[in-house]
Order: structure tokens, then C-alpha cells, then sequence
């Protein structure tokens, strides 16, 4: 990366604070990877936790797959998805709150006996997939987020630290050349003039 910087004071002190502001962020940034990556892995464990028990329980009533051709799918419909956001190391995350479902009336004497239990099931189904799906969401955003603040401590770490570090280096060093520079032309002066005040008349 290639910083603008002119060789005075100035832009020293400039490089200085653009520096030490880097310097004094970085374990910051650092410690929100960290968090994040810890997030992360938990929206994985819980979306692979939901999704267990979703197979589970279709796993369970598996036998009942040939009776669902019975079924009228306008019986029951997902109303509302009610859900809150949670921030986590500064990203907002989907929480799931709950799931509404309509119930259409139907007459126990037109419809097959076992429809009651099979609503129970459908909406228990139908929950842990919502909610399979919110925790995947999380861990997605959480993922992107911990991507984007990798990229920052690597940026920082690889990249503008060390390059505010040698533009800081060049400064000094070019300061210190003019100074020495400076010192010896003074030197040469001064022995010049002593020079020209011992020479007799």
C-alpha cells in the first residue's frame, strides 16, 4: 500500500497518529473476530441441533407418509413469523419469537381421524424448519461480518501498519540526514570564518 507523505514534521506526526490509531484498534478488531467466530460456530451447532431434530421427528412419522395424500393443504396455513433482532458484536441477528399458524374449521366427521394429530405434527415440522432457517440466516450474517473484520486485521496487520511504519522510517530518516547535513555545512562555515580571522591582514 502506498501512503502519501512529505518529508517535514508535519507529515511525521501525521504518520504518527494514523499509526498509533491503527496500533490501538487492532485488538479491538482482533477480540470482534474472535467473538464473531464464536458466534458463528454456535448458529452452525444450533442450525445443525434444529435440523436433527427435524429429521427426528420426520424420520418418526414416517410411516403417516402415505396417509398425507388425505390431506387438504388448505387446512392449514403459517399466519404471521413473529421475530425480534439481536445485535451480537455489533451485527443484527434474527431471533425467531414465534410462529401463528390458521387453522381452517374443518368437520371431524369429513375428514380422516388421525387429521387432528397430523395438524400437531405439521406445525411442529413447519416450526423447526422456520426456525432451522433463522439460525442459518444468523450464522450466514454473522459469517459475512467475521469475513469483512478478518479482512480489517489483515489489512491493518500485513498491510498499514507496516507501511505507515516505513514511511515513518523514510521521514526520519531524511530528517536526520538534513539535520547532520545542516550541522556539517555550519561546521564548514564556522571553519571558514575562523579560517579568514586567523589569516593575517
Amino acid at each position: 500500500m502506498a501512503i502519501k507523505f512529505q518529508y517535514n514534521k508535519t507529515s511525521l506526526q501525521e504518520m504518527n497518529k494514523q499509526l498509533d490509531m491503527r496500533v490501538r484498534a487492532l485488538p479491538t478488531i482482533k477480540n470482534k473476530e474472535s467473538a464473531l467466530r464464536l458466534e458463528v460456530k454456535k448458529a452452525k451447532d444450533d442450525a445443525e441441533r434444529v435440523q436433527e431434530k427435524l429429521n427426528e421427528k420426520i424420520a418418526r412419522h414416517d410411516y403417516l407418509a402415505r396417509l398425507w395424500g388425505e390431506f387438504d393443504p388448505e387446512i392449514v396455513k403459517i399466519s404471521s413469523v413473529d421475530h425480534a433482532v439481536k445485535k451480537i458484536a455489533g451485527v443484527n441477528t434474527p431471533v425467531l419469537k414465534k410462529v401463528s399458524f390458521d387453522i381452517t374449521p374443518f368437520s371431524l366427521f369429513n375428514q380422516p381421524g388421525w387429521l387432528p394429530d397430523g395438524l400437531t405434527i405439521l406445525r411442529e415440522v413447519a416450526s423447526l424448519s422456520i426456525e432451522q432457517d433463522f439460525y442459518v440466516r444468523k450464522m450466514i450474517l454473522l459469517d459475512e461480518a467475521r469475513k469483512r473484520t478478518t479482512q480489517k486485521v489483515n489489512l491493518y496487520e500485513k498491510v498499514q501498519i507496516p507501511a505507515f511504519q516505513e514511511a515513518i522510517r523514510k521521514i526520519k530518516r531524511f530528517l536526520e540526514d538534513e539535520e547532520n547535513l545542516s550541522k556539517s555545512s555550519q561546521k564548514i562555515v564556522k571553519k571558514r570564518q575562523q579560517e579568514a580571522e586567523e589569516v593575517p591582514a
